[in-house]
């Protein structure tokens, strides 16, 4: 049987890092892209240290020449079966009152432009493998509104739109399109980065919640959902640790 190929965006950490480790350990050959060259080339060495199969690009989801040139690259190293848009990100809690459009903007390029650029360089590919899978690694936030979210909300409901937009577009052709929506996940970078680097700040949002999810649980759905029978399109997952009801009502201890 041929090695099935799998390429996941934002795989320098979190969800994305944990997705290629569980991707590779389910037979997929991974391709590890995330603009910290660094980050994907130590996760490729581990993942080939351990009997599988992984390749790095430095890439810039939202630099459409270098995603150009990455598919093209791809390209001569044989189909592609699976991407996995995970790049993304959060910045600020402002209202949308006090909000700064440039943080609003970059949410945009990377939660939306980003999942449109990969998306539509590796389509070819992956139409030409016979059967491909696109995931678009959503959030709850792209189902529903909350206060201080405005720019990250709209930006995941931009995404949210693109897999239910592409999955009609898409309909007769041998690709399926999964949207995966975590709820709250606690990584080691998510929250840190939208309050800027504040550790406090970040740790909060997950103070008295007794299990949070984790990355390798989001992992685990995504897997699970590529790794179904063909046939078998898991349009929309969500997925929230049993303590969260809804974005703004969680269980909290103590």
């Amino acid at each position: 049987m041929t090695t099935r190929t799998a390429v996941v965006t934002g795989a320098s950490s979190g969800i994305g890092a944990a997705t290629a480790r569980r991707l590779a350990a389910a037979g997929f050959r991974v391709v590890l892209t995330a603009r910290r060259k660094d980050r994907v080339e130590a996760l490729a060495a581990e993942l080939d240290a351990a009997g599988h199969e992984a390749v790095a690009y430095a890439l810039d989801v939202t630099d459409r020449a270098a995603v150009d040139a990455f598919a093209t690259d791809l390209d001569r190293h044989g189909p592609v079966h699976v991407l996995v848009n995970n790049a993304g990100g959060a910045l600020g809690t402002e209202t949308v009152a006090t909000a700064d459009p440039a943080d609003w903007r970059a949410m945009y390029e990377v939660n939306v432009v980003g999942v449109l650029n990969v998306t539509q360089a590796l389509l070819p590919a992956l139409t030409a493998s016979g059967d491909g899978t696109v995931l678009v690694l959503s959030s709850t936030a792209g189902l529903a509104t909350y206060e201080g979210g405005g720019g990250y909300v709209a930006a995941k409901h931009g995404a949210h739109v693109i897999a239910e937009t592409l999955r009609l577009e898409l309909c007769g052709t041998p690709v399926r399109v999964i949207e995966v929506a975590p709820g709250m996940v606690r990584t080691e970078e998510f929250a840190k980065v939208r309050f800027r680097g504040d550790e406090s700040r970040a740790a909060a949002v997950y103070q008295g919640v007794a299990e949070p999810l984790v990355a390798e649980d989001i992992a685990d759905a995504v897997t699970w959902a590529v790794t179904r029978p063909s046939h078998v399109n898991v349009d929309l997952m969500v997925i929230r640790p049993r303590a969260q009801a809804s974005n703004y009502k969680v269980h909290r201890e103590g």
